[in-house]
């Protein structure tokens, strides 16, 4: 890919990983709000919007982890990507998911923009996945939760 193709293509990329785009952003989803709705049940409905943000962090994580370490092993899947199902959280732990959701998306970011990062490339520790396609998994798999996210906040009329 010459550079000039592969300039416009991290562009989209950070565009996809930190804009909203077509859908609500990961800040616009979770603003404002408080303990009590990001522990609420919705009947019918497995998780809370913390337990989605606890998933979502795991998640980012596990896949930023492989993408830079050969060493990394992920969670069991699926349980070891979900916390328990009657798992709340507090104020420090939710601000703690919040960062390292936060942080994990800046890590991606510096290696897809690392001058050494070949999009196209297999992952050597990989089964043939690429960083680029470990992009769209993050971007995918967020959008997907992000929206779950305001589905639920929208069943607790709080949107």
């Amino acid at each position: 890919m010459d550079r000039t193709n592969q300039k416009a293509l991290l562009a989209e990329l950070t565009s996809l990983l930190t804009k909203g785009n077509a859908h609500a952003t990961f800040e616009e989803a979770i603003d404002g709000l408080t303990p009590k709705t990001w522990n609420q049940r919705v009947p019918d409905v497995p998780y809370t919007i913390w337990q989605l943000v606890e998933h979502l962090r795991i998640a980012q994580w596990d896949i930023v982890e492989f993408s830079i370490d050969a060493e990394h092993e992920s969670p069991e899947f699926p349980e070891g990507y979900w916390p328990a199902p009657n798992a709340t959280a507090d104020e420090e732990q939710w601000q703690a998911a919040l960062d390292h959701i936060r942080q994990q998306r800046q890590r991606f970011l510096h290696l897809l923009h690392a001058p050494g990062t070949d999009l196209l490339a297999p992952i050597p520790h990989g089964t043939g996945q690429t960083i680029l396609r470990e992009a769209l998994l993050i971007a995918d798999h967020n959008a997907y939760h992000i929206g779950e996210i305001v589905l639920l906040r929208r069943l607790l009329k709080d949107w």
